[in-house]
């Protein structure tokens, strides 16, 4: 993580990431999908590299 995060947004983070994992798999499956929509509608068409996980 970077050095200078915002120690309130790295706890929220991590809230989110243990929320994630306490889903059962078909919910987490749900989630992962509507996210990877998100990343489809938001990519500029000129810009169809994949999107590292450092990004």
């Amino acid at each position: 993580m970077d050095a200078k995060a915002n120690p309130s947004d790295e706890a929220q983070g991590l809230r989110l990431v243990r929320a994630f994992l306490t889903l059962p798999p078909e919910k987490r499956a749900e989630v992962i999908a509507f996210v990877e929509d998100l990343v489809r509608t938001h990519v500029r068409p000129d810009d169809r590299r994949e999107v590292s996980p450092d990004r």
